[in-house]
């Protein structure tokens, strides 16, 4: 799932990438609301936000929803940064090992840092959270060649209604459509179900809810990345 490159990756592939990460990326955007009232993958209501508090006057308020984007956006760079080396390097685990390396952010997160109560510390997580969505849109996207991004809801959502008047076309036309429309539809899906299963364990486990999606990225990814090891020609 995270080595299988260009002509390599089938449509089961993108499927189960799409479905595990938008689910990830569902829990810790409703997560990162309930902690400090904004999302971290949701960047067209961020940069709304900014326009709307910088209209308003509120230039403190306004900044902290510009640096979410921004956040965001160096998030995505240094995962694109690293994966152009890892492939100059022909490193076939370099997309499983930044996955790794989101997996490790987000355990330290529930292992040394307590959700916060107080503004500068819920600001803190969100920089954090913000940071990790950049840097797994970054991969799903470089890795499926733009098929699979799992933060990204409005292009899901406009996806979908194209793919949808697509199936009214000719028989070539739907044919080529749906595979695209249940792609689709299942990271939208689970998004929705993301962010209600982190919603759900965020009351009952607080914090700990980091760990399990440490973990989950960590179950995913470590496999591929030992794997690749195995399949790495020698130098």
């Amino acid at each position: 799932m995270l080595i299988r490159v260009g002509e390599e990756r089938t449509a089961r592939v993108d499927l189960r990438l799409a479905g595990m990460l938008s689910s990830v990326a569902g829990a810790l955007n409703a997560v990162g609301f309930l902690i400090a009232g904004s999302f971290t993958a949701n960047m067209t209501g961020n940069v709304s936000m900014f326009a709307d508090l910088l209209v308003s006057g509120d230039v403190l308020a306004a900044l902290t929803f510009a640096g979410l984007v921004v956040t965001f956006i160096l998030g995505a760079t240094c995962a694109a940064l690293v994966v152009q080396i890892g492939q100059a390097r022909k490193v076939r685990s370099i997309y499983a090992a930044v996955i790794v390396a989101e997996g490790l952010a987000l355990l330290a997160l529930g292992l040394f840092f307590h959700p916060p109560t107080d503004g500068s510390r819920g600001l803190f997580l969100l920089v954090v959270l913000s940071g990790i969505m950049g840097v797994q849109n970054a991969v799903t996207t470089m890795i499926s060649g733009a098929k699979v991004r799992t933060t990204h809801v409005s292009g899901m959502a406009t996806d979908i209604g194209i793919e949808l008047a697509a199936t009214a076309g000719d028989a070539s036309t739907k044919r080529d459509a749906l595979p695209k429309l249940k792609l689709h539809s299942l990271t939208l899906a689970c998004f929705v179900l993301g962010g209600l299963t982190g919603t759900l364990l965020y009351w009952r486990i607080g914090g700990w809810l980091f760990i399990v999606a440490g973990t989950i990225l960590l179950a995913m990814a470590l496999p591929d990345a030992v794997r690749s090891r195995r399949m790495q020609p020698p130098l």
